[in-house]
């Protein structure tokens, strides 16, 4: 089993940039689909990105397509999501997620998800 710590979260103006990163540990990262949730105050951890063990495929919720990019080195056991044109909407705890042998879309109890890092938006 992997363990994945966030980075990149902060404070950007609403139509600025932001570039997350997650770090991987362990001997399987290769094997694992990975994705980004966010969750808002008050709200449901709803799915942001994911992509496939070997970055071939990629799926993005509705809200963020065209605007944020998900992408994996796994030679580095690394997954990015770089976020365009930010909104104040987006605004959110991030978290790492992965799943062995399976997309990270679909979330359970095999999941494994990072400690999260916050995304604030100002209008």
């Amino acid at each position: 089993q992997v363990q994945v710590v966030e980075s990149g979260g902060g404070l950007v103006q609403a139509g600025g940039s932001l570039r997350l990163s997650c770090a991987a540990s362990g001997r399987t990262f290769s094997s694992y689909g990975m994705g980004w949730f966010r969750q808002a105050p008050g709200k449901e951890r709803e799915f942001v990105a994911a992509i496939t063990a070997s970055g071939g495929n990629t799926h993005y919720a509705d809200s963020v397509k065209g605007r944020f990019t998900i992408s994996r080195d796994n030679t580095k056991n690394t997954v990015s999501l770089q976020m365009n044109s930010l909104k104040p909407e987006d605004t959110a705890v991030y978290y790492c997620a992965g799943r062995l042998g399976g997309s990270a879309y679909y979330r359970g109890p095999d999941t494994v998800w990072g400690q999260g890092t916050q995304v604030t938006v100002s209008s």
